[in-house]
């Protein structure tokens, strides 16, 4: 089909463009100016026209499968216009003309001081991530325009609706195109390039846009290099290529020890067998039968990256024998993966019986490869955070409990965010004499900052307590030392990792909530003397199912100077439980109710009247998760202490 001359009409209707018949179906959305909203710009609108096709609403006998998918690639190019060129909030509005069947677009920006970009000098594949500017709108619209209002541009196109009487031609002659179906397969087998060509070009002018917006939007946020890996050889194969390999490096240069030794004119290694190489995560073909001979063929010529981060296609040794009678002739082209100027990894496509690459696709794999390596980049960026978060939590956190004679402990742990230091913490360790100590707190914040606080407080309280200090005197010299040294040090790890610190901003006192004690065993119980800072209040389960607080309530530790902090001492005897949790516990939302809302936890204590620590532990777990349908959004802790 050949280009339809775009119509470039001035209009002064309100709507921004001409009215040709009534307004049947149609819906609006408003969007923000991010990279996301062309793919949600696409799905609404394929959402939208299936769901008016099914409902049978007027002028919808006119929608094609053809008229659908032109309609998503123009909503894609103007909304990504919009975006890129705009930088503002986009109003995207979609309706169908009942009596013509017309498809109207218009996508509405504020920023009319910047005219929407039209492309024509650049490269089809040069730099799609800001559009191909209006061609593709001109090539499948009927009509379109653009609208200036005050503080507002819109840009609409008009998609006529297909021909009734021709669509029903077309199905007629389906029949006749079945026919040919198996001539056309022998043809393409003796001479595929010029066929296949045809195709490319086809597919490139009508869909490449949407593929590459579809593939963004599938690569972003995903957390696994690998998974990128294998969805790169998905969106590649069969479309661009009859099969592909991605090989990943480490990203420190020269760590794969390269050999320099019998390099392949054009930078690429014919022998991998001296030293190692890169790892070859992903191999895909065609034809699934094909993969493993393959993959063995490819892993003996692993990719020799040349000294630059050139990241355009270079010529690449054809595996030959490895893809059968049909693959012994073919063209192979590799593409450096670079993101933030490190190598990651080789992408390497391949078509057999092809003398070379059109550099449409050529392009177009560019283009995906750049996609990729800046996924394989940030999946190594959540991994490495990932594994430091790992490594200082287990820092921060004791690496056992310590066993207490005649009690039973339980504890549950879960940090809310997997990827990043705790705020809360907990310890349970011997201090002499005969003395055993507990703690559970919880810092104000996360992250680095969190870490920090945490471990200044945590040695600290081990030393006091170990040094013969009691309950009340260790959170009198806590709070003074988080009032001296963890503000300083808590602002220096975030001038690190943040930046400078605004003038009048000043370092930030970091809070700490704690509830700390001190169990002494004796014959018939064990003594234990509490004081809550600022912390949740512990709780008290008699043998005989009473519950009540075991503390009273005092001031966060690093807050007030010169603070004094007093204790309690109780007994416990054999059946008596000691409940202590952190905020993420008493505080479980679901709506504008807590967990702890009239009484809620001691209700769900009293109710575990009978079970050891470890039930009661799993039973206050399960009852905080379940409160509500929403995953927990705050950090939860919980030590439960039982007397034997």
């Amino acid at each position: 089909m050949g280009a339809i001359p775009a119509q470039r009409e001035t209009v002064t209707r309100a709507s921004g463009v001409p009215v040709h018949g009534g307004v049947g179906a149609e819906t609006r959305t408003t969007l923000p100016g991010s990279a996301l909203s062309p793919g949600s710009a696409r799905s609404l609108v394929r959402s939208a026209l299936t769901e008016w096709a099914d409902s049978g609403l007027p002028g919808t006998e006119h929608l094609s499968d053809r008229l659908v998918d032109d309609a998503v690639v123009v909503v894609s190019e103007l909304v990504t216009n919009a975006v890129v060129h705009a930088g503002t909030d986009v109003e995207l509005a979609c309706r169908l003309e009942d009596d013509t069947g017309d498809l109207v677009v218009e996508v509405l920006d504020h920023h009319p001081s910047r005219a929407p970009r039209d492309g024509e000098v650049e490269a089809p594949y040069e730099t799609p991530e800001y559009g191909r500017g209006l061609r593709l709108v001109s090539r499948l619209a009927e009509s379109w325009g653009v609208t200036y209002r005050t503080g507002a541009k819109t840009v609409w196109a008009r998609l006529p609706a297909e021909d009734p009487v021709a669509a029903r031609d077309d199905i007629e002659t389906y029949a006749q195109e079945r026919a040919l179906e198996r001539g056309l397969r022998v043809a393409e087998i003796l001479a595929p390039e010029p066929q296949r060509a045809e195709r490319d070009r086809d597919w490139l002018n009508r869909g490449a846009l949407s593929f590459l917006a579809e593939a963004s939007d599938l690569l972003a946020g995903q957390l696994d290099e690998n998974l990128v890996a294998a969805l790169a050889g998905q969106l590649i194969v069969p479309r661009l290529a009859d099969w592909c390999a991605v090989w990943l490096e480490d990203e420190v240069a020269g760590r794969w020890g390269y050999p320099r030794s019998g390099e392949a004119e054009g930078g690429w290694a014919v022998d991998g067998t001296a030293g190692t190489g890169p790892r070859l995560a992903r191999v895909w073909h065609g034809s699934e039968n094909l993969i493993e001979e393959l993959r063995r063929a490819l892993e003996k010529e692993p990719p020799l990256p040349p000294d630059t981060h050139r990241t355009g296609p270079a010529p690449y040794p054809w595996p030959g024998d490895a893809l059968g009678a049909r693959g012994v002739r073919g063209t192979a082209l590799a593409y450096r993966l670079v993101a933030g100027g490190r190598p990651l990894g080789t992408l390497v496509i391949g078509r057999a019986d092809l003398m070379r690459f059109p550099d449409e696709v050529t392009g177009l794999v560019e283009d995906l490869s750049r996609r990729v390596a800046l996924a394989i980049g940030a999946a190594r960026q959540y991994a490495r955070q990932a594994t430091i978060s790992r490594v200082l939590q287990r820092g921060l956190l004791p690496g056992a409990v310590a066993e207490i004679p005649g009690v039973v402990s339980a504890l549950v742990y879960e940090p809310c965010d997997k990827g990043g230091p705790s705020g809360d913490f907990y310890d349970l360790f011997p201090a002499g004499d005969g003395r055993w100590c507990f703690a559970i707190g919880d810092v104000q914040g996360k992250g680095p900052e969190a870490a920090v606080v945490i471990g200044i407080a945590r040695p600290w309280l081990r030393l006091l307590a170990r040094e013969g200090y009691r309950v009340a005197d260790v959170l009198d010299r806590l709070n003074q030392l988080l009032l001296d040294d963890a503000t300083e040090a808590a602002d220096a790890a975030a001038r690190a990792l943040v930046g400078p610190v605004a003038p009048g901003d000043g370092p930030q006192t970091r809070f700490l909530s704690l509830l700390y004690g001190e169990l002494t065993p004796f014959d018939g119980g064990v003594r234990c003397t509490l004081a809550s800072a600022g912390h949740p209040l512990p709780l008290l389960l008699g043998s005989g199912g009473e519950v009540h607080t075991a503390a009273h309530p005092q001031t966060l530790l690093g807050v007030v100077e010169d603070a004094t902090y007093t204790s309690e001492t109780f007994e416990l005897r054999s059946g008596d439980t000691l409940l202590c949790v952190t905020d993420g516990v008493t505080e479980r939302r679901s709506g504008s109710r807590q967990f702890d809302d009239g009484d809620g936890l001691a209700t769900a204590l009293a109710g575990c009247a009978g079970l050891n620590a470890q039930l009661i532990a799993e039973r206050i777990r399960r009852l905080v998760h379940e409160f509500s349908g929403r995953p927990p959004e705050d950090d939860l802790a919980l030590l439960v202490l039982q007397a034997e």
